[in-house]
């Protein structure tokens, strides 16, 4: 008996393999060579597995990414059209060779308008700490001040957004609706041809879910039991980072993520006694989730080597001078997070911590992008 279901369900899986291929045949216009060669160039894929560290099932999420929702998603992630111009795409900004993040201290948006803030590297970001005490929101917050409560949210706003790709909402769905050849895609992923803007969110945010970080030498080390996956000064960076210089407060030694808000004194004008930028403060102002001015969210340590410079302002350009700053006890003010105090860490032991953050840099997220599009 459970031969028979399992050759049913095999039997199933076929015809729909095969049904799917026949409804983007008959629902594209392009030539067959065509769209050989953007699906050659973006195939279907298994979700993939998540890599030693990453602590999370993706399979196990209440909506779990289809290889369907994540091919689509990675072609509209990548996609110059869905900006007003066509010149921007997510990937711009949240460059893969840079962790998802860029090597600039700010965006730089439509018409070479500049942000205010760092780009925000996308790794792991379908892992979330658990909540907390010091949680001021709901657990899911994305952006520098958690102004997003979902990947999705996170997606839509960067893309209707006037500084940023400068389209709108209705705009997206236009150009998209002119791109024929998306729409059998739209069917795999959706069941029907419509082209919404949570469709194109959720096909995006299952993407982004998919770029999980793991398999570090950290991980190898401390999980994987390789004793020699790393280097005495991480063994002795891993404890400082644990113990005296208590970087886990923010940073769960756990997972090395981020996710709730701290004021840690960036941007903090003593002489105006303001912040430049108030963070969180913006978005929470009259809720019972109010936060204190010039707070913002820890965001992960994976692979935090590949897109200095640092903070959500960009103003600190190594590691080592992020943990100098911390060291010294970073700008005070009158929010400053109860966590922040000077270390009194030594030369030596601020090499070490450095040291360890560089073992953070993991696999499993890296992708090029696709360079052929449904036409």
């Amino acid at each position: 008996m459970a031969i028979q279901r399992w050759v049913c369900r095999w039997r199933r899986g076929c015809l729909l393999a095969i049904a799917s291929a026949l409804t983007v045949a008959a629902c594209s216009g392009a030539p067959g060579a065509a769209r050989a060669g953007w699906e050659a160039d973006n195939p279907l894929k298994p979700i993939p597995r998540v890599p030693l560290g990453a602590a999370i099932n993706l399979l196990a999420l209440k909506t779990p990414p289809t290889p369907e929702r994540v091919r689509l998603g990675r072609w509209l992630f990548f996609d110059r059209r869905l900006s007003a111009d066509n010149t921007l795409s997510c990937a711009s900004c949240h460059q893969p060779e840079h962790g998802f993040s860029q090597r600039t201290s700010t965006a730089v948006g439509i018409g070479g308008r500049r942000g205010r803030r760092k780009v925000p590297p996308l790794i792991n970001l379908a892992v979330f700490r658990p909540p907390t005490a010091f949680q001021t929101g709901p657990e899911a917050a994305y952006f520098w001040d958690g102004r997003a409560t979902s990947l999705e949210r996170q997606v839509i706003g960067p893309i209707a957004n006037a500084d940023e790709m400068g389209s709108t909402a209705e705009g997206m769905i236009r150009t998209l609706e002119r791109v024929s050849a998306y729409r059998p895609y739209f069917v795999q992923a959706f069941g029907d041809r419509r082209i919404t803007n949570e469709r194109v969110a959720h096909a995006i945010a299952d993407y982004e879910r998919t770029r999980l970080s793991g398999n570090s030498p950290v991980d190898r080390w401390k999980l994987g039991h390789e004793e020699n996956a790393v280097t005495d000064a991480v063994k002795r960076g891993y404890a400082l980072f644990a113990g005296k210089a208590e970087c886990g407060h923010c940073h769960l030694a756990a997972g090395f993520a981020g996710g709730a808000f701290h004021n840690i004194g960036i941007g903090w004008d003593a002489d105006r006694k303001a912040f430049a930028d108030d963070g969180r403060h913006a978005v929470t102002k009259g809720s019972v989730f109010e936060t204190w001015p010039g707070t913002f969210k820890a965001p992960t340590l994976r692979d935090v080597s590949r897109h200095p410079p640092y903070m959500h302002d960009g103003s600190i350009p190594t590691l080592r001078a992020v943990v100098e700053y911390y060291n010294r006890g970073a700008n005070p003010n009158p929010y400053l997070s109860a966590f922040i105090h000077p270390l009194g860490l030594s030369t030596t032991e601020i090499d070490d911590i450095v040291a360890f953050l560089n073992a953070l840099d993991g696999d499993g997220w890296q992708d090029d992008g696709p360079s052929q599009f449904p036409r």
